[in-house]
């Protein structure tokens, strides 16, 4: 089966979605909320509405649109951008049903959730996202995404039986969706191992990497396999992925081992063949050199709880 970096990514920064619930509303209405320090993920079924974020135009937001945004600020959902919102919190108890009417009437049904990110996760995919993605309903990913939306909207509504378990893997799909959708137009994101994946260029490479990452790769090789000669490859290469073909290859394989460590007991002989390296000692000095700590010390300090704070770029 072809390399698929996307999915490598996703698995290896543990990105897990989780639906948070809802609200139905009619007539006029504004809700400001907290600031949710989480990826955010917001998305209307039905009807329309603003969605204002500090220092950024505000999005309107229509049937089958998404936003996904980093969830450092607070933000507001109105039908009206002259209304004075009002503190969400205080319509949305802990205790609630997972949607809650606000106002009269279905003119609007929204839906949001949360990407939990792990540490690395964190680190790489909110670094290589815009401030705000906004999905738009004709957008090639748009009638998936409105069929996804329905689905969703159906099992947080009706409580099913296994609706939590259904709810959240609606949600991955629809995350899924939304980077596809970005990577269609990867010119729009910030230089990064993200728009590495979009762009239809060097991707061939970035495939291959990822297909195997102990095999011995030459900036020569890499070329071939987007047919590019070796300079253009290696300076389209750095200006869409931010950084050189063999930079992104060591940093991918000292993730690779990151997990290793923390997640198994594979002896580091062991890995360190599995990624490319001759021997212990040439694994122990590029890990230590891009990770300011040893292989077994990081492994030990993981064990522990203890965070490691990594060197180490994207991916």
């Amino acid at each position: 089966m072809a390399a698929d970096p996307l999915s490598d990514v996703l698995e290896l920064i543990d990105a897990r979605c989780l639906v948070s619930g809802g609200f139905v509303a009619g007539g006029q209405w504004s809700l400001r909320f907290p600031k949710p320090n989480r990826l955010k993920l917001i998305a209307i079924v039905e009807g329309e509405c603003w969605l204002v974020l500090d220092e950024h135009p505000p999005v309107r937001l229509t049937p089958g649109e998404l936003a996904v945004f980093d969830g450092t600020r607070g933000f507001v959902l109105t039908s009206d951008l002259e209304l004075e919102p009002v503190d969400a919190t205080e319509l949305f108890p802990a205790d609630r049903a997972p949607m809650v009417q606000i106002g009269s009437g279905r003119e609007v049904v929204n839906l949001g959730g949360h990407i939990d990110l792990n540490e690395v996760g964190r680190e790489l995919l909110l670094d290589a996202l815009p401030p705000l993605l906004h999905v738009r309903a004709d957008s090639e990913e748009a009638v998936v995404l409105r069929w996804l939306l329905d689905r969703l909207a159906h099992e947080v509504a009706d409580g099913r039986v296994g609706s939590e378990l259904a709810s959240g893997n609606l949600v991955e799909l629809v995350f899924v969706q939304v980077l596809r959708t970005y990577l269609t137009e990867a010119q729009t994101l910030p230089a990064g191992w993200l728009r590495a994946l979009g762009d239809d260029r060097i991707a061939p490479a970035v495939r291959s990497m990822h297909a195997d990452p102990g095999r011995a790769w030459q900036l020569d090789d890499l070329a071939r396999t987007a047919s590019m000669s070796r300079t253009t490859f290696a300076e389209r290469f750095k200006a869409v992925a931010g950084e050189p073909p063999l930079t992104y290859l060591l940093n991918w394989r000292m993730r690779l081992a990151q997990r290793a460590l923390r997640e198994s007991d594979e002896p580091l002989s062991a890995l360190a063949h599995s990624l490319g390296y001759t021997s212990d000692s040439a694994f122990s000095t590029a890990f230590k050199r891009v990770n300011g700590v040893a292989p077994k010390r990081y492994r030990d300090a993981a064990r522990a709880g203890v965070l490691v704070q990594s060197g180490a770029g994207m991916p």
